[in-house]
């Protein structure tokens, strides 16, 4: 009995310091790499998002998305450490108030009706306060009522493929840098980096149309509040938009296959002119949606 006492206090505490620790101002920093903090010569340092090592809340939002749902996250937090202190609490005093030596004789009221009462009805009220903001923030992240841009994203075994059917329809594949070949010194990262980015311009919303190949995959970036799924015979919609420029890392996280662990994601965030020009660039480099290089271009 007493070491189940205990371990009830140890959750209790283990609970409230994880609470406390992700309402500390600079938690969310934890989950934005050292790198991002490097300064440019341009002023405002690009922004880097990517998984930190004990990281103790979401990755840093980099866009409207992101920042709704760490809104979200945190009122969901406040309301599970309020319920997680008046439950603590109830139980020390139960523990105290109707302990053998101050009630030897125990009630043995089996109802009270204002006690069934309240404990039914306040947890659907507070099911309700979480349920009205969360219903909002899945309809604002359904789709963007006027985009500026549309990537096509295609999940395939085991590789990504995005078109751009407003800019000249071009199309190419990104597939995982091997550990081997990644460069340091171009700020690579292990199981994270591609040879094709997906571009997009800073301060835009993008309509993603997210579909698959073969089977399931997800497209899922964090630091940006997106995640789709990617099914065969299916089209789906969602939207991101980058208010910072940077480089944002993400990861397939619906289990497709043998190599499902190595299909990285990584969206750039330029300036419009930068995005411009990298447009013309590809629409060379590329043939015509078959996502391959175009002959004649040196790449």
């Amino acid at each position: 009995m007493r070491r189940s006492i205990v371990s009830r206090f140890a959750g209790l505490a283990a609970t409230l310091g994880v609470a406390a620790a992700s309402l500390l101002p600079g938690a969310a920093a934890l989950a934005q790499s050292p790198a991002a903090s490097a300064a440019t010569p341009g002023g405002e340092a690009p922004m880097i998002g990517q998984p930190h090592n004990w990281a103790m809340s979401l990755q840093q939002a980099a866009g409207p998305v992101k920042e709704s749902i760490h809104d979200f996250n945190q009122l969901v937090l406040w309301i599970i450490v309020i319920i997680t202190i008046f439950v603590g609490l109830l139980m020390i005093y139960a523990m105290w108030r109707f302990r053998a030596e101050a009630n030897p004789v125990p009630s043995r009221t089996s109802h009270h009706t204002v006690l069934e009462i309240a404990w039914t009805v306040v947890p659907v009220l507070i099911l309700i306060g979480i349920a009205v903001p969360s219903f909002r923030l899945i309809y604002y992240q359904d789709r963007a009522r006027d985009a500026e841009l549309t990537v096509n994203v295609t999940g395939r075994q085991w590789y990504w493929h995005y078109a751009y059917p407003d800019q000249g329809n071009f199309a190419f594949d990104s597939y995982p840098i091997q550990e081997a070949d990644l460069k340091p010194e171009l700020g690579h990262l292990r199981n994270l980096s591609v040879d094709e980015p997906m571009m997009i311009p800073v301060g835009k919303d993008i309509r993603i149309i997210t579909t698959g190949q073969d089977v399931i995959h997800s497209f899922f970036v964090p630091s940006l509040g997106v995640q789709k799924y990617t099914i065969p015979g299916r089209t789906m919609e969602t939207w991101l938009r980058a208010d910072r420029v940077g480089t944002f890392y993400g990861q397939c996280n619906q289990i497709c296959g043998t190599n499902h662990w190595f299909m990285p994601i990584v969206v750039k965030a330029v300036p419009q002119a930068e995005f411009d020009a990298w447009v013309a660039s590809a629409k060379q480099r590329f043939a015509q949606g078959s996502g391959a290089p175009a002959q004649g271009s040196g790449a």
